[in-house]
């Protein structure tokens, strides 16, 4: 996963945390889903980290054949 997939990744997680918590403290519903959908961008920058890691070993593999 790439750098910037990784700092991406953890920037919507402690923000969708932080959200999500004071969601609860306050409790204010929209503020809790509003954190949980930082954390689940979060894990859509993961995601598409590992594709790409994925896509790099498969090409990796067939530049390695030739």
């Amino acid at each position: 996963m790439s750098a910037e997939d990784k700092a991406k990744a953890a920037k919507e997680t402690v923000e969708g945390k932080a959200k999500e918590a004071a969601g609860r403290v306050t409790n204010n519903p929209d503020l809790v889903d509003e954190g949980r959908a930082h954390q689940a961008k979060a894990k859509g920058y993961q995601a598409r980290g590992h594709v790409k890691d994925a896509a790099n070993d498969v090409k990796n593999a067939f530049d390695n054949d030739k």
